[in-house]
């Protein structure tokens, strides 16, 4: 007959790609038979999944380079926890567009840093070079 117990563990996790830290809770069965064999079933919402420290991917990018804290990291460390979701925010109330004659003007999506400064910069050298090659050209006259 067989014998054993379970208990509740809480294993955290950190993706070594995205940082992402989330926790999973499992409960382990700890299980023996009369000749002393023991196995332990890990059980996460009821289903048996292989142990945590194999083959753990990100919930948020999916990668497969995730690493685990020790044992109550994670309460000496509680900035490192996930937050919890809050209450869905509520509906945003739409109110009838006024009758001015035209559509409210659309906010205008600003464009990231890197992505101006990779168009301005060659845009900014050509106009450059051009002023310059004009004034050369005019206080140069050719006969």
């Amino acid at each position: 007959m067989p014998d054993g117990f379970e208990t509740c563990e809480t294993w955290p996790f950190e993706c070594l790609r995205c940082l992402h830290v989330w926790v999973e809770e499992y409960v382990v069965r700890h299980l023996s038979d009369v000749y002393g064999n023991e196995v332990d079933i890990w059980l996460s919402s009821g289903v048996p999944v292989p142990p945590p420290w194999t083959d753990l991917c990100c919930p948020d990018c999916g990668a497969y380079h995730v690493t685990w804290f020790p044992s109550g990291y994670l309460t000496r460390h509680p900035e490192l926890m996930p937050q919890r979701e809050s209450e869905p925010e509520p509906a945003p109330v739409m109110a009838p567009v006024p009758a001015t004659g035209r559509a409210p003007a659309a906010k205008r999506a600003h464009l990231p840093g890197r992505l101006l400064v990779a168009l301005g910069v060659p845009l900014a050298l050509f106009v450059g070079y051009e002023l310059y090659a004009n004034i050369v050209a005019l206080a140069r006259p050719r006969h």
